[in-house]
C-alpha cells in the first residue's frame, strides 16, 4: 500500500495542475485498501506543520481560505487523529481542537472514491508547501521556549475567565441595551482588574516571566477593517498586534492575562459591530437605498477607528485610577513604588518580544473609507458599543497605536 501512496503523491504533489491530481487520484481510487495508510501520510504532513509554527486553528483557517470548507473538514479530521497521540498538548490547543469543524464520512463509505482521493491530494499539496511562520508556543512533545514561560495561573483564573465569557455572551445576546452595557462593563472591570493585579503580583514576587503570543483569525470579508479593530484592542490591553493578511491572522504579543482580554474583547466587539452593520443596512434598504460592499467596508473601518480612540482614552483613565489606588498606602512594605513603573517594564518586555519575533515588520497603509453613510453609521455604532466606563486596559507598546481619521489607517504587518 505504501508503494501506491508513494506513486500517487509523487504524481500529484510535486507538479502543478489538475492533470497531476487526476493521475494520483486514479491510483488511489483503485486501491481501497490504502485508505488507512493514506490518512497516516496526511497525519505526517500535519506533524510537519506543527514544526513550522502552525496551530490547529491556523491550519484549518488557511485551508478554508486557499481551498474550501470541504477540504477544511478533511484537514480537521487529520488534525484530530494526529493530536490524539499526545499525552499533553500546549496551552490553547485544547480549545482550538474543540472548535474544529465536523468530520466527513470515512473514505470507504464514500460513493465517489476518485473525488475523495483528489480532495485529499489537493490538501496534501497545500500542506506540503506551507511556509514556516513565527511560533507562538511549543509544538506538541517539545519544551516551552523563552517566549512562553509564564507564572502558573492563579487557582481562581479559570472560574474568572468562565464568568467573563458568560457576561460577554449575555451582552451580545440580549435585546436590551442597558442590560448589555451593564454586563459588558462588569466583564471589562474583571479583565482590567485581573491584568493589573497580575502585573503587581509578578513585580512583588520578582516572577514577571516573559510575554507570550497568540494568533487570532482576521478573515475576509473586510479583513483590513477587522485588523485595525484588533490592533486597537491589542494596543489598549498592553499588547502589540502584527497582521499577516496573506495567511488570514494577526499575531498578538503580550502577557497572558492581556492576551486573554484581547481575544475576548475583540470577539465581542466584532460581534456587536457586525450586528450593528446588519441593522444599519436593513434601515437603508427600507428607505429604498441599495447598500454595497463599500458601505460595509466604510462602516467597519469607522467602527474600528472610532473604537481605537475610545479604547485609548479609557486606557489612560484606567491607568491613572489604578496608579492612585496603588500608591494609597505609602508606608506599606509590600507595595511597589507605583503602578506606572511596573507597567512600563511590561511594555518594554512586550516590545522586545515583538521585535524578536518580527524583526522585519513594516507599517502598512490600508484603503480608506469611501462611503459617507457607512462611515457615519459605523462611528455611531462604535459610540454605542458596550465597553463600559472602565477599563479597556492600559495603553499598548510604542509604535502600535490604532490609526485615526477617515482616510484609511496603518497597522503593523
Amino acid at each position: 500500500m505504501e508503494s501506491v501512496i508513494d506513486q500517487a503523491c509523487a504524481a500529484a504533489l510535486y507538479a502543478e495542475g489538475d492533470a497531476a491530481l487526476d493521475t494520483g487520484a486514479s491510483l488511489l481510487a483503485a486501491a481501497p485498501d490504502a485508505d488507512d495508510a493514506l490518512h497516516r501520510r496526511g497525519e505526517e504532513f500535519v506533524t510537519r506543520a506543527w514544526g513550522r509554527g502552525w496551530l490547529p486553528a491556523d491550519l484549518v483557517r488557511f485551508v478554508r481560505l486557499e481551498l474550501d470548507e470541504r477540504r477544511a473538514v478533511l484537514a480537521a479530521t487529520l488534525i484530530a487523529a494526529e493530536t490524539a497521540r499526545y499525552g499533553e498538548l500546549p496551552p490553547r490547543w485544547r480549545a482550538q481542537l474543540d472548535e474544529l469543524p465536523g468530520r466527513p464520512p470515512a473514505p470507504r463509505n464514500k460513493p465517489d472514491r476518485f473525488s475523495y482521493a483528489s480532495d485529499l491530494l489537493e490538501l496534501f499539496r497545500l500542506l506540503l508547501r506551507l511556509p514556516a511562520i513565527e511560533p507562538v508556543g511549543p509544538a506538541p512533545g517539545t519544551a516551552a521556549d523563552h517566549l512562553h514561560l509564564h507564572r502558573p495561573p492563579a487557582a481562581d483564573e479559570p472560574r474568572m475567565l468562565t464568568r467573563i465569557r458568560a457576561l460577554l455572551a449575555k451582552a451580545e445576546a440580549t435585546g436590551f441595551p442597558e442590560e448589555a452595557e451593564a454586563l459588558t462593563a462588569k466583564a471589562q472591570e474583571l479583565m482590567a482588574r485581573h491584568s493589573i493585579d497580575e502585573a503587581l503580583i509578578a513585580a512583588r514576587s520578582h516572577s514577571a516571566g516573559s510575554p507570550g503570543a497568540c494568533r487570532i483569525g482576521v478573515e475576509p470579508p473586510y479583513e483590513s477593517a477587522k485588523a485595525i479593530l484588533l490592533d486597537a484592542v491589542a494596543s489598549a490591553n498592553r499588547c502589540q498586534a502584527v497582521w499577516n493578511g496573506d495567511l488570514g491572522f494577526s499575531t498578538v504579543v503580550g502577557f497572558e492575562p492581556d492576551l486573554e482580554a484581547v481575544e475576548l474583547l475583540f470577539t465581542s466587539l466584532l460581534v456587536q459591530g457586525t450586528a450593528a452593520m446588519t441593522r444599519a443596512e436593513a434601515g437603508q434598504r427600507a428607505s429604498g437605498r441599495k447598500r454595497t460592499k463599500t458601505f460595509r467596508q466604510s462602516f467597519l473601518m469607522a467602527y474600528a477607528q472610532r473604537l481605537g480612540s475610545r479604547l485609548a482614552d479609557s486606557a489612560e483613565r484606567a491607568t491613572a485610577e489604578a496608579d492612585a489606588d496603588t500608591g494609597a498606602d505609602p508606608e506599606s512594605t509590600t507595595a511597589p513604588t507605583g503602578l506606572l513603573p511596573v507597567l512600563a517594564a511590561r511594555d518594554v518586555a512586550v516590545t522586545e518580544a515583538t521585535e524578536r519575533m518580527f524583526p522585519r515588520t513594516t507599517t502598512t497603509r490600508v484603503r480608506g473609507a469611501t462611503d459617507l453613510d457607512g462611515w457615519n453609521h459605523g462611528t455611531e455604532a462604535a459610540d454605542r458599543a458596550r465597553m463600559g466606563s472602565y477599563r479597556e486596559g492600559p495603553h499598548g507598546g510604542p509604535g502600535n497605536r490604532p490609526p485615526r481619521g477617515r482616510g484609511g489607517g496603518e497597522i503593523m504587518a
